[in-house]
């Protein structure tokens, strides 16, 4: 299942499109006048779209009007993604895929540093893409130069014949980042083949129905700095507050966390050791006020970088990080720079 498919409960006569995923193994779903409700995975079956068509026709019993008065559209509102397809162990194939109900005209381009600095921007596709469809652009990407792969960006308006609401362009760039890009492999929307797969419009569907304006909340304004000073106070003495300044330079090697041995420590127990230390340093340094800290992992299988790598590229105080200092490290430090 995806966001934008037609679903249907099992034990209920609803029926409605995915509009998010939520934890515990629920899934949102639309259903008709804009309702959102949470519902189990398991309780839930994807509607074919023969099936679909069919319970849209009229029934032999019923008048044809009482049926369109009854039965409101449900819209599938999300659901654009972009999808990396593999053509061969070496390269992957770009498809923007619509599985939404609206028809959705796009321009689809490459965004890169130009040689005298600023952007520059190419064109690779553009076009209508109808409901439930997806298109294949010609470019290919190899597996080896993904670091090097451009930001991909997508401008995008929302149509549908008849009345409708106005829905604000999508307009939406994406870089990926190797550390978690490849952990999204998954089944892509309506190409039904295996691909890597991101969402583009999460975040710019039509919002459920709000509550009248003088029912909701006043917002609360929080100003950063003041919830930073908030969190690091001290509950017993709120004027003691020590923060340790860590050095330029945190060896996360087991031999010098524990210079005495591991014990009876799992692997698994070593790596969490290892990434309470790398969080703890982190934010001193953040908070402390340093521009940068580097972190030696080393090699070894890997696990320990691309977990660093995963929670470095999620981090909001981070602006970037490299491996660093490759002729005393080789690939086994990252260097780190801070917002």
């Amino acid at each position: 299942m995806n966001i934008g498919d037609k679903v249907r409960l099992l034990r209920a006569k609803e029926q409605g499109v995915i509009s998010r995923f939520l934890p515990g193994d629920m899934i949102e779903i639309e259903i008709e006048d804009g309702f959102r409700i949470p519902v189990m995975r398991s309780e839930l079956v994807a509607v074919s779209p023969l099936e679909a068509e069919r319970l849209l026709k009229t029934s032999t019993f019923a008048p044809q009007k009482t049926v369109a008065a009854t039965a409101p559209t449900i819209l599938s509102n999300q659901g654009i993604y972009l999808a990396f397809v593999a053509v061969n162990d070496r390269e992957y194939t770009l498809h923007l895929i619509n599985n939404t109900d609206w028809d959705f005209p796009y321009v689809l381009g490459e965004e890169s540093a130009a040689p005298g600095g600023g952007a520059q921007f190419r064109g690779i596709g553009s076009g209508v893409l109808k409901p439930k469809s997806q298109q294949k652009m010609n470019d290919h990407y190899e597996h080896a130069k993904f670091e090097e792969w451009p930001t991909f960006v997508v401008q995008g308006l929302w149509f549908r014949a008849g009345k409708s609401s106005l829905r604000p362009p999508l307009i939406k760039r994406f870089k990926g980042r190797a550390a978690t890009f490849f952990n999204k492999k998954a089944t892509v929307p309506v190409l039904g083949q295996p691909g890597f797969l991101t969402q583009l419009d999460a975040e710019t569907s039509e919002a459920a129905p709000q509550a009248p304006a003088s029912n909701r909340p006043k917002p609360v304004t929080i100003r950063p700095d003041e919830l930073k000073a908030e969190m690091l106070k001290s509950k017993s003495d709120p004027g003691d507050v020590s923060i340790e300044r860590p050095t330029s330079v945190v060896d996360l090697h087991i031999e010098a966390l524990l210079p005495n041995g591991t014990g009876n420590r799992t692997p698994s127990d070593l790596l969490t050791l290892q990434l309470h230390i790398f969080e703890k340093n982190l934010e001193n340094a953040i908070a402390s006020g340093m521009s940068d800290i580097t972190f030696i992992h080393g090699l070894g299988s890997g696990a320990l970088r691309s977990e660093l790598h995963r929670r470095l590229g999620q981090h909001s105080n981070v602006k970037f990080f490299e491996d660093a200092q490759k002729q005393k490290f080789g690939y086994g430090a990252t260097k780190v720079t801070i917002k």
